[in-house]
């Protein structure tokens, strides 16, 4: 197919409609996991997924954008299956994620997320513990619960990419008290944090449809680079994200002190804007909290940043990745409208606004 025609063909994929169908799919499944729960893990959980609110009354919060139930419903077609096929896969997925969100938000000292107080602050600290872990354990529930062997190969690549995402972030905590870290050592650990859970996702439906090992492989690469390019994305709305697209703080991972990318790219340049840079984070280490910094200041942090060249270097990332991963894609014999799906979602990862 001549590459404008293939262009054509992928931007008339409706990435809202692939979206929506994951989450439709996924959803009714995942309240049911959820309402296994015991109290009060069962609301705290519900608040958190925003379909209640601190009161107790339904809501229609902001669940996410639903990438990763998408790609695992996705991944189903791969095989010829029906999109249902991926549900458990899509369900298991969102589980173990959400179990790091309710974690990560408590061990970043995170107060909002998705324009809502987060559950440690709204529940506690414990809460937000205790129900982490009932996901964790909910995600392998449903999935060895099928009692087929393709649930169990599906199983152990879930728990393979969970341990990765915890070794994720155990690195990214530790990178926060260090004064340098690499850019090698940055992609290693968001690859992690980001890409292993993202790789699962773009795999766990077609194992569960029956795919080889080989076929898997090469859909958990997509998704590796698919959650690199995820995360390049997300390390540049982290710092320039409009707060009220992201629901996060303005700066909000300059005042958690997180070695991001564009932080590690910057700070590895050889330029004035780099060593001036260097100059203010190591003063920052030294200060016990960020509380009586000026917007100003933080301003001029990502003003040093950019001009130092870190933020065009990401940005440069997030292309580089999304290139890898759509390649990987051609290790794969799929119908052709499903690859087109897989590569308008990488689109949308690259291009997304929040």
């Amino acid at each position: 197919m001549p590459p404008a025609e293939t262009a054509a063909r992928r931007s008339a994929v409706d990435v809202t409609a692939l979206l929506e169908r994951g989450r439709t799919l996924a959803t009714p499944v995942l309240r049911a996991a959820v309402d296994r729960l015991a109290p009060p893990m069962d609301t705290v959980a519900a608040y958190h997924f925003g379909w209640i609110d601190v009161a107790g009354n339904p809501a229609s919060g902001d669940g996410g954008k639903a990438v990763r139930p998408a790609l695992a419903v996705l991944s189903a077609e791969v095989t010829g299956a029906a999109p249902e096929t991926g549900v458990p896969g899509a369900v298991a997925v969102e589980l173990v994620h959400n179990f790091s969100l309710l974690h990560d938000d408590l061990m970043d000292g995170d107060e909002q997320r998705r324009h809502r107080d987060t559950v440690w602050k709204v529940h506690g600290p414990a809460q937000a513990i205790l129900v982490g872990d009932a996901l964790f354990a909910l995600a392998g529930e449903v999935l060895l619960e099928l009692g087929t062997v393709e649930a169990g190969r599906a199983a152990r690549r879930l728990t393979r990419a969970s341990r990765a995402l915890i070794d994720g972030q155990a690195q990214d905590m530790s990178y926060e008290h260090r004064d340098r870290v690499t850019v090698e050592e940055c992609l290693e650990m968001e690859g992690n944090k980001t890409g292993a859970l993202l790789a699962c996702a773009s795999s766990i439906g077609a194992v569960l449809g029956g795919a080889d090992d080989a076929t898997a492989d090469a859909l958990e690469k997509y998704g590796h680079h698919l959650g690199l390019a995820f995360q390049a994305v997300d390390d540049l709305l982290g710092i320039w994200g409009d707060p009220e697209s992201t629901g996060k703080q303005t700066w909000s991972d300059l005042r958690q002190r997180k070695k991001s990318l564009p932080v590690v790219a910057a700070l590895q340049a050889d330029n004035a804007a780099a060593r001036r840079l260097g100059e203010l984070l190591a003063a920052d280490a030294k200060a016990s909290d960020f509380a009586d910094f000026s917007e100003e200041e933080f301003a001029e942090r990502a003003r040093l940043i950019e001009e130092a060249g870190g933020r065009g270097w990401t940005a440069e990332e997030a292309r580089r990745q999304h290139t890898t991963a759509i390649a990987a894609l051609d290790a794969v014999d799929m119908p052709e409208r499903v690859r087109e799906r897989f590569t308008a979602l990488a689109d949308f990862v690259v291009v997304r606004k929040r």
